[in-house]
């Protein structure tokens, strides 16, 4: 059944609901205070990279179910279920999520309402955020009209989040009434009839669903890379260890991997944000917890930059090494807190000649790191070089042909930040092969 949807914000979990909503059949306008950004999107042009969503954006912009504005009045006439998709950024000076976007969001479409709404949370917020947005309904919402506030976690991963939205393993409907399930349901009727989990729950426990998942698979990120550090100690393989893991169908392989460590804009800024709020809350064994898997995962990059400075000898001052990969991992053109390109960094600062090159970021990895060197091919970036490191496992980089990079080296030295070569191939080509984790041969 077809619905009359809003989403306010139109940053990477904007557009992509947006459009995958208009894509299950309703009419959708999303709103952006951003003129420059609706008129590119009006476009079909985005922002960001991410796999199929610009042709889906295209598709339903001609048809004219999907439309952008930068008018909040239009959005409140326009709409009956109103999608919040602003970001939550980490707080410039704290631990905890900056919820300042989602409140300005609710507070902008208060002053239009003219008809009975549901304002639908998606950002991920601090537990107990959705309470103090309902409180904000009660006081600013018109008289007369009926508000509510429900909440609708998001578990995209990037360059998956198409599927992830039209397909996904579940979806969590956090609500305080009967009517706002009901008017939930009718959004997401198709996967109803798709037989995909829907999840009726209250307000607390919606908004901890996605911060406690990301917590969850950062420790086990954090896990294997921690064994990885045992394996080095002790001559064990990382990688064999993690495949014997995986079998267990109680742990499974997913998420085992060893390497420099998780990154984005969404798993660090998320564990630190549960921290706080664990911490805010008393529950300081979770706080401390947390607190470790974060500082774990830090110390990954530098181990990498340290087994680089080894491989090269013991320093990297005036050394050429070739950093592949600048995005926190394929598939996105995402940089923020990306491991990848903080491991070029701090090579840079140690003194090397760190060159980088990446399918999709170079741009984005440029402007946030505007001293480090970015080529435009492989070839530029391992030519001369005396160490290459794999820092993001793009498929096409996991697919290099060693023995036709070798001839293009200065020393085939090979460090595989993310376990995803194959050491017999690399070996075999006459590359000296180091991962994490992973013994010495």
């Amino acid at each position: 059944m077809s619905t009359s949807i809003s989403v306010v914000g139109t940053g990477y979990l904007g557009v992509t609901h947006a459009a995958c909503m208009a894509e299950l059949g309703h009419e959708v306008i999303a709103y952006d205070v951003d003129a420059s950004k609706i008129d590119a999107l009006a476009e079909g042009v985005l922002p960001f990279f991410e796999p199929e969503l610009e042709g889906l954006v295209r598709r339903h912009t001609a048809t004219g179910r999907l439309r952008f504005t930068t008018s909040v009045a239009e959005v409140a006439e326009s709409a009956d279920v109103h999608f919040i998709c602003v970001g939550t950024p980490q707080q410039p000076d704290g631990l905890g999520a900056d919820t300042s976007h989602v409140e300005s969001a609710v507070l902008a479409l208060l002053g239009h309402l003219t008809r009975p709404s549901l304002i639908v949370g998606k950002s991920t917020v601090p537990v107990g955020t959705a309470d103090r947005l309902n409180r904000l309904v009660e006081r600013w919402a018109p008289p007369g009209v009926s508000v509510e506030v429900a909440w609708n976690p998001e578990f995209l991963r990037e360059g998956h989040a198409v599927r992830d939205t039209l397909a996904p393993e579940r979806v969590v409907l956090g609500v305080s009434s009967q009517e706002a399930g009901k008017v939930l349901l009718l959004v997401y009727d198709a996967f109803v009839v798709d037989d995909i989990p829907l999840l009726v729950t209250d307000l607390p426990t919606a908004e901890l669903t996605k911060s406690a998942a990301n917590a969850f698979l950062a420790t086990k990120i954090t896990f294997a890379n921690v064994m990885a550090e045992l394996c080095e100690a002790s001559g064990a393989d990382v990688v064999t260890l993690a495949d014997a893991l995986g079998f267990d169908s109680r742990i499974g392989r997913s998420f085992l991997g060893a390497g420099i460590g998780f990154g984005g804009g969404c798993l660090p800024k998320d564990v630190r944000a549960l921290a706080a709020t664990a911490g805010e809350l008393g529950v300081d064994t979770l706080a401390t917890f947390l607190r470790e898997v974060d500082a774990a995962n830090t110390h990954r990059r530098e181990a990498v930059v340290e087994a680089a400075v080894s491989q090269c000898g013991g320093t990297v001052t005036g050394t050429r090494i070739a950093c592949l990969g600048a995005a926190f991992k394929p598939g996105t053109d995402d940089v923020r807190d990306s491991p990848a390109l903080d491991v070029a960094a701090r090579l840079q600062l140690r003194g090397a000649d760190a060159v980088v090159y990446d399918p999709e970021a170079n741009q984005n990895a440029a402007h946030a790191c505007p001293t480090l060197r970015f080529v435009e091919t492989v070839d530029e970036a391992v030519d001369g070089a005396e160490l290459v490191l794999l820092l993001t496992e793009w498929p096409e980089l996991v697919a290099l042909d060693p023995c036709a990079l070798r001839p293009r080296v200065r020393s085939p030295r090979v460090l595989d930040g993310r376990n995803a070569l194959n050491p017999e191939r690399w070996r075999a080509a006459g590359w000296w092969y180091r991962a994490p984790g992973r013994p010495n041969i």
